[in-house]
């Protein structure tokens, strides 16, 4: 129980860090190659905006999977770790969403490649709002990792045994 303690203590500044002055960082390799492998599984539906938008929602759900897989085994520390995952990933699509009309951002891929978030911010003529919507993400990701910190805080401290049943689900089914 120390450990994971000591874990989730160690995450605050790193957390604060995300929160304050987010950089393009380690993780973010790892994010980026869910994201593209995302463009591949969605673009199997044959719709280009579910193929473009498809990277985003594999990042994004590949943590939030972890989360729930984990929630759902009692290892309440681990999914609060994978929460943290998803709002870090939340914040690097932010940063992403953010350079929409800018494009400053250098971009993965071979030949010409459009923003993601161009076209879709585009197609749903929301182009103008990128800045907006990205500081909104941000600050969202942000309570997030907050959030996620308190549960694994509370995780490793003890607050509940940790053969406690998750909420809806009982050991006679």
């Amino acid at each position: 129980m120390k450990i994971r303690l000591i874990i989730a203590l160690a995450l605050v500044p790193y957390a604060l860090w995300l929160m304050i002055d987010y950089q393009y960082h380690f993780i973010d390799g790892a994010n980026l190659l869910i994201h593209e492998g995302g463009h591949v599984l969605f673009g199997l539906t044959g719709n280009r905006f579910l193929m473009v938008a498809g990277g985003t929602l594999l990042q994004l759900l590949v943590p939030l999977m972890f989360a729930c897989h984990l929630f759902f085994q009692r290892d309440r520390f681990g999914a609060s770790l994978c929460l943290f995952w998803f709002a870090e990933s939340l914040m690097y699509s932010a940063v992403y969403l953010g350079d929409a009309k800018a494009g400053k951002l250098p971009l993965f891929g071979v030949g010409k490649v459009q923003h993601d978030w161009f076209y879709l911010l585009k197609t749903i003529g929301l182009l103008n709002y990128c800045t907006e919507i990205a500081f909104m993400m941000h600050i969202f990701a942000s309570m997030l990792l907050c959030l996620a910190l308190y549960y694994a805080v509370q995780a490793s401290a003890g607050a509940a045994p940790p053969n406690e049943e998750a909420p809806g689900f009982s050991g006679d089914q």
